[in-house]
């Protein structure tokens, strides 16, 4: 009986430890994006489908996400007009502005570092693709069997759409001195003290038992 109470007790204690550890999973990939009305909005076709018109802006950004309502959005609000400014239409060719966010560190890849944000300003024929507007202005790109865009001006070097835990990602984006910290590893404060309660309690529950008997 004792026993059994203790148990009851420690039990929501080992279910949130076991829930602290659990690992989400991601996906470490490029994003196609439009920008709508200043906004940016996840693309609904792959860059090879997708035929923007004259004056639009479109985005890609390299990080890592569940899906993609989780997605992060390309940084930066520059607008077409800014983009290609230096870039004077022609006719019979449209203009595309394309904003490339490499990603931040903690996005990169094992010993890769991502190169800066930039913008570019394609001028292609009327019918090309955002997949022929980009390789216009950032080879090399790296596409996979299934035309799964991996690499843009070469960045990442290696991997395509590979699943990364949750939990690897938020030790990458830990500082280096929390990561080598003595309690880094171990339990958390709140958990000990939270068995030390426990143990507390159960020994009040046996002295109680023990004096009643």
């Amino acid at each position: 009986m004792i026993r059994r109470a203790v148990l009851l007790l420690l039990a929501p204690l080992l279910l949130c430890a076991g829930a602290g550890q659990a690992q989400a999973a991601g996906y470490r990939y490029w994003s196609f994006w439009e920008r709508d009305a200043g906004r940016w909005v996840y693309a609904t076709q792959g860059p090879s489908l997708a035929r923007p018109s004259d004056g639009d802006v479109q985005g890609f950004r390299f990080a890592v996400s569940e899906d993609s309502a989780s997605a992060v959005r390309p940084r930066g609000t520059a607008d077409f007009a800014t983009i290609c400014a230096k870039t004077p239409a022609q006719e019979d060719r449209k203009r595309v502005a394309l904003v490339i966010d490499f990603g931040t560190p903690s996005d990169a890849p094992g010993g890769e570092s991502p190169p800066a944000a930039r913008t570019a300003c394609a001028r292609v024929s009327p019918d090309a693709t955002t997949a022929e507007a980009l390789a216009a202005v950032a080879k090399p790109l790296r596409y996979d069997t299934n035309a799964l865009l991996c690499a843009i001006s070469g960045y990442p070097e290696k991997g395509c759409g590979e699943q990364v835990s949750q939990e690897r990602q938020e030790q990458q984006e830990r500082p280096a001195a929390e990561k080598n910290s003595p309690s880094g590893g171990g339990p958390s404060l709140g958990l000990l003290a939270g068995v030390a309660v426990v143990v507390v309690l159960g020994g009040a529950a046996i002295w109680q038992v023990r004096r009643r008997g």
